[in-house]
């Protein structure tokens, strides 16, 4: 579960990133993040997977405080998350079933939970079949496939998808959206961070609006009802 309880970030230069945010997603939920580039979306992201602290308020995730949380904890409060970005970030000398397999090895997993779970992970990402094949020999959607498999291989509680359909066209861009649905559905919470508004609407899900660093919407349809909250 994530909660922030009236969230304010600074930064030194000034900028004053998140002014007074609350919000809470359940476990179990498939939401939204959406708002234009400059609203505070990448700071909510930097702020729940530990990177950054608030400078005022609360952040909860998945049992852990984000304001007195150890620096040694930190790697164990990101274990509960999966993150999936937009340019893939793959190791271009590793086979796909190497890249997921190495981030099990990074968390300590022995040679038969791998041998076990890479391949169940990767076919359900859609991808059993290019398990030999490198990065470059896949495309856009593939690879962002195996971004999301190595995000989803140590069972994490939460995705958290930061503009995951960014570098793909429309179709494939659907065909991603389509199996992060498919994964929150076997119960693994999704936050999908995103400015694409045709992308959101044909989605029946929690959207979350921000914009100047406040929450301007949060509700259960498409993107462009907070655009109107926003003027």
């Amino acid at each position: 579960m994530v909660r922030m309880i009236d969230v304010y970030k600074a930064y030194p230069n000034g900028t004053r990133a998140l002014k007074g945010v609350s919000l809470q997603i359940e476990d179990g939920e498939f939401s939204f993040l959406v708002g234009p580039s400059g609203s505070g979306k990448s700071t909510i992201i930097k702020l729940l997977t530990g990177e950054i602290k608030p400078t005022e308020g609360r952040v909860l995730i998945n049992g852990y405080n984000v304001n007195a949380v150890r620096q040694k904890d930190i790697p164990f409060l990101r274990r509960t998350l999966g993150v999936i970005f937009q340019d893939f970030r793959l190791v271009e000398k590793k086979s796909v079933y190497e890249n997921v397999a190495f981030a099990m090895r990074v968390v300590g997993s022995s040679p038969r939970e791998i041998k076990i779970r890479v391949p169940y992970v990767l076919d359900l990402v859609g991808l059993s079949h290019k398990a030999r094949r490198r990065p470059a020999e896949l495309s856009g959607g593939e690879q962002q496939r195996v971004s999301i498999a190595r995000a989803l291989i140590n069972n994490p509680k939460m995705i958290i998808a930061d503009e995951p359909t960014g570098n793909l066209d429309p179709a494939r861009s659907l065909e991603i959206m389509m199996l992060l649905e498919r994964i929150n559905a076997l119960g693994t919470t999704v936050l999908a961070v995103t400015h694409e508004k045709e992308l959101v609407n044909r989605f029946s899900k929690r959207v979350i609006a921000i914009d100047g660093g406040r929450v301007i919407g949060d509700r259960t349809g498409g993107y462009y009802q907070y655009e109107a909250i926003r003027n």
